[in-house]
């Protein structure tokens, strides 16, 4: 059993309250993982012995920059053509099982804490190798460049293998596993493991641009949203639009971890959708 929670499906016996902590704001979306049932999954042209919960897409006045799946794949299922989307880069991080991803013609083997990251209008191939299904978070961006940086490379590692970096004057109670180095402006987003031990807290109400993405994979907390205390457990997501408030206490007994996305290092824009200015 791995430390990354992965929702059961199933569907809730018809004895079971209906109150729950589901909810939908003009500022956040918390999914709670008792919302993940069948009833609920998708499936996906192109892809074979698969089925996902959509938790994130854009939708115009909200979250305007990523979708995000929760993928399960069963053993021997996959993809030849995973994304028919041009311009699309990826982050696939996985919690369960075993995937073989090729990346432009290079293969590589993924297991629990598996992170990878496909640039782009790369060709890619994924498939399930093990005995049980491989399960994952499927990050999806349109890649945007940025003049005189050159575009990402592709490259897979485990979160085993990154020292998390405390925050500064934290006594290390706050820390964030980065895949991708911050001073990096090739990439234009950024997907995380913030980990706060029982009693650690965001000390501030964080306030900016970047919208947010957070998988709890373990633990719990009570987390601040706008105006508002929400509890949050391992399999509850949260999504945040541009400037939500937004601040944290960890409530213990474990460890509190989430995975995160943001997008970070780019102009906002003044032309198009979101913005003042005709398109070009």
């Amino acid at each position: 059993m791995t430390p990354y929670h992965f929702p059961k499906g199933g569907l809730p016996p018809q004895t079971q309250l209906m109150t729950g902590r589901a909810v939908f704001t003009d500022a956040y979306c918390v999914i709670p993982k008792g919302c993940f049932s069948d009833i609920v999954t998708s499936n996906l042209p192109g892809w074979t012995g698969t089925r996902l919960w959509l938790i994130a897409r854009p939708m115009s006045g909200f979250s305007e920059t990523f979708s995000q799946y929760v993928m399960e794949v069963q053993p021997g299922g996959g993809s030849d053509a995973p994304d028919a989307e041009a311009g699309a880069e990826h982050v696939i991080f996985v919690t369960d099982g075993l995937l073989t991803l090729t990346i432009d013609g290079a293969g590589h083997d993924l297991d629990a804490g598996g992170y990878a990251y496909i640039p782009a209008d790369a060709r890619w191939t994924l498939l399930a190798e093990g005995g049980t299904p491989a399960r994952f978070h499927w990050i999806r961006k349109l890649y945007e460049p940025a003049p005189g940086v050159a575009a990402p490379q592709a490259f897979v590692t485990n979160e085993k293998l990154i020292p998390p970096i405390a925050m500064p004057d934290t006594n290390g109670v706050w820390a964030t596993t980065r895949f991708v180095d911050p001073a990096d402006l090739a990439h234009d987003c950024h997907v995380n493991i913030v980990t706060f031990q029982p009693g650690g807290v965001i000390p501030f109400e964080e306030t900016h641009v970047m919208e947010h993405g957070l998988y709890v994979l373990q633990g719990r907390a009570v987390y601040k949203l706008n105006q508002d205390w929400v509890e949050v457990e391992a399999g509850d997501f949260m999504w945040l639009r541009a400037y939500c408030p937004q601040a944290c206490y960890a409530a213990g007994p474990g460890p509190f971890r989430y995975l995160l996305y943001k997008d970070v290092n780019r102009h906002a824009k003044l032309r198009g959708p979101g913005a003042f200015g005709p398109p070009r």
